[in-house]
């Protein structure tokens, strides 16, 4: 079993604050978890942390903690859920990055008891984190067993990720400037990454061809249509023969991409993002790219990578032509959000009338279309222009952004740069911080697999469950 653990960046601040209070002693915590149970994947994703509290333990010392089980009893009754995950995670003063045998006994001393709970047969963890936040875990079989816990990612203002095997392999020929651009070590996280993009036509075919060539390990694209001419001018790879063949567009750069040989392995998935199938190829990747023009599906994607604990960057470009040569406004907004920070909603980038109008625009055309025409719905332009190399402006800031998050090499804090927006007509470029967080997802944080999933009606039926 691939099992990993995701966390939000507050939460791994957190956890520093209360198990290192300064002193000098074991500390620990209680991490609760939505799952994602994928097909090679099973990942936990961080709900909620519940400190210990230090009057409670019944021994803290630089080696080791103790503490009384009826808490932890106390902990579950009161939050008790289906599929919740539950992982240990104390400090280690002394700095020693391994498990002792003090720890072993006590985590099956203690998972013996939690498998009491449950009989689902799912896997817990444990975690060591260290003074400087590395994060050290094993998962926690059903026969309380230690099995590698592979991954573990914090979706922060850094993107934070330590795997149980992170000897760095020998940097490939292709990647020798990335490496010596970024380090040895971003390259192979890079290599390491599961990313999936959004959409595949004018911005998201220009991020995925940067992603490969900047050596990401996997692509998950997501495009339910086929190219067409109109497409030609803008999206990468296309070619004269397509129009007559009009190929999936993800089939499309799946091709290029392994056509370029560089390594990179590729899942297309011809299908709509509001479909079960696409909600977990999505829910199983580290990071996730939008680069689609609806509210809806914006709104989607920050509600999916909210429950399930992925870093999302959503890349937005706006274009005002009067098609005859005259250009009004050309802008656009690099947006990245970390589960539990603040959302597009909540930054204004669009309001729930505009998600509304998308959704009715989606499923019934022709009801949109009458409530377009007497007034109900405002302020839409439908067949937007496109120019590639606009488009391209906003890719690249995009997956620098990502390299940003990966490797830290910034002066200033990332929180600042939460949002980075252009307008060329007007030669403007701004940054924003991250903002009040949205309340509306904030309380799905790290939920995972849920029925109906994602909380949403329209996977209400048997589709979203099986």
């Amino acid at each position: 079993m691939n099992l990993t653990l995701a966390l939000t960046g507050k939460q791994h601040l957190q956890l520093m604050r209360h198990l290192y209070p300064g002193d000098g002693k074991e500390a620990v915590a209680i991490a609760l978890c939505g799952r994602h149970d994928g097909l090679d994947l099973h990942r936990l994703c961080v709900h909620e942390i519940v400190p210990i509290p230090y009057d409670a333990c019944r021994e803290r010392t630089r080696e080791h903690v103790t503490w009384p089980p009826a808490l932890l009893t106390s902990i579950l009754e009161q939050r008790m859920t289906h599929n919740l995950g539950v992982v240990k995670c104390h400090s280690h003063p002394g700095g020693i990055s391994r498990f002792s045998d003090y720890d072993d006994k006590s985590d099956r001393d203690l998972y013996a008891s939690i498998f009491g709970w449950f009989d689902d047969g799912l896997p817990h963890a444990s975690v060591i984190v260290l003074s400087d936040g590395t994060l050290v875990g094993r998962g926690i079989l059903p026969d309380v067993a230690f099995a590698p816990l592979r991954r573990i990612a914090v979706a922060g203002e850094e993107i934070k990720i330590f795997d149980h095997d992170a000897s760095a392999d020998r940097i490939k020929d292709f990647g020798a400037r990335v490496g010596q651009a970024f380090g040895h070590g971003t390259f192979s996280k890079l290599q390491r990454l599961s990313v999936a993009v959004i959409g595949c036509s004018g911005t998201g075919s220009l991020v995925v061809e940067q992603l490969v060539r900047t050596g990401v390990g996997r692509v998950v694209l997501i495009d339910p249509k086929r190219i067409r001419e109109k497409n030609h001018n803008r999206i990468v790879n296309a070619r004269q023969h397509h129009f007559s063949e009009q190929p999936f567009k993800v089939h499309l750069l799946e091709d290029a991409i392994n056509h370029m040989g560089l390594g990179t392995q590729v899942e297309a998935l011809p299908i709509d993002l509001f479909t079960p199938e696409a909600v977990r190829a999505i829910a199983s990747c580290n990071v996730v790219f939008g680069c689609m023009d609806t509210a809806e599906g914006r709104h989607m994607l920050n509600r999916l990578a909210t429950f399930y604990v992925i870093p999302y960057f959503d890349v937005g470009v706006k274009l005002e032509a009067d098609g005859w040569g005259s250009v009004s406004d050309v802008c656009g907004a690099v947006h990245s959000l970390q589960p539990g920070g603040s959302s597009l909603l909540s930054r204004g980038v669009f309001t729930l009338e505009d998600v509304r109008a998308d959704a009715l625009f989606r499923t019934d055309p022709e009801t949109y279309a009458e409530h377009r025409r007497d007034g109900y719905i405002r302020g839409v332009n439908v067949g937007k222009p496109a120019v590639m190399p606009v488009n391209m402006i906003f890719a690249g800031l995009a997956v620098t952004e990502l390299l940003a998050r990966l490797h830290g090499f910034r002066f200033e804090e990332g929180s600042d740069y939460a949002v980075h927006g252009l307008s060329l007509n007007k030669g403007i470029y701004y940054h924003r911080d991250d903002g009040a967080r949205c309340e509306l997802l904030a309380k799905h944080v790290g939920r995972g697999d849920v029925t109906p999933l994602l909380d949403l009606p329209l996977f209400s039926d048997n589709r979203g469950t099986e």
